[in-house]
Order: structure tokens, then sequence, then C-alpha cells
């Protein structure tokens, strides 16, 4: 397999009939595994939070590769990403805006939290997060 080819993953989906089948590069695979391992304080933090189905029974993957991106959490039920923006993401301005440009039109949508937020107010991160889950779960 060549190293920027896209497998499809079949996920299913609650969306009546119908399959999403999102595409992921498998050569992200290692590299995602290795950024489980060393995840930021803000990470672990949410991580506490979302693992296990804690966040309102809603299964959530920490850094996931879709497409040719890895996101920090992901919900294949509810197609929802939630980054975490650190100080790795500030000169990263634009490449994170195509990125998440290219994710949501492959249906992804889109939570983002200032790595300080998470630290200092993480029950207001819990709550937006809350919120968006009830305002959008089928």
């Amino acid at each position: 397999m060549k190293e920027n080819e896209l497998i499809y993953h079949l996920t299913i989906y609650n969306l009546g009939l119908k399959k999403k089948i999102i595409p992921y590069n498998a050569a992200l695979i290692p590299f995602a595994k290795k950024l489980r391992s060393n995840m930021t304080l803000s990470e672990v933090l949410l991580w506490n939070y979302l693992k296990q189905k804690k966040m309102l029974g809603v299964d959530f993957d920490r850094q996931r590769p879709i497409l040719n991106y890895i996101v920090d959490f992901y919900s294949k039920e509810l197609m929802l990403a939630i980054e975490i923006d650190g100080n790795r993401h500030a000169f990263k301005y634009e490449k994170d805006k195509e990125r998440q440009r290219e994710l949501e039109q492959a249906g992804v949508s889109f939570l983002r939290f200032d790595d300080m937020e998470v630290k200092l107010n993480v029950d207001n991160v819990l709550r937006t997060i809350e919120d968006w889950i009830l305002r959008n779960r089928e």
C-alpha cells in the first residue's frame, strides 16, 4: 500500500438507512498511536470526561485519523470532531482552517477550544459539548 493511500473505513451511523464511509490514511495510524501516548495536559483533562461514554453515553475516540488528518477527539456516531488549540496550533491557523474545511466537506462537525480554556474552565467546555450533543443528536 502506498504511504498516502486512503483506506475506506466503513462506519454505520444512525442516519436512517444510509451508511457513511469515511476514508483515512493508514500511514497515520502509527503517528496517531504516538500522539495518544503523548497527550497534552488539556487533552488528558478533556479525555477523562469523554472516555468510556461518560459524555451523555457518546463514544469518542482520541487522536483519530480521518482523511489525511488526525483530530484530537472524534465521535463516529455524531460525526463530531473536538479540537484543542494550543501552542502547536499558534502558527498553523491557515492549515487548520483548510483542514477543518476539508473535513466539514466530508460531513464532520467541529467544536474548537483553546488549551487554556480547557485547563482553567473545563466545566464551561463540558457544558458546550453537552449542549452541542443535545441539539444535534437524533
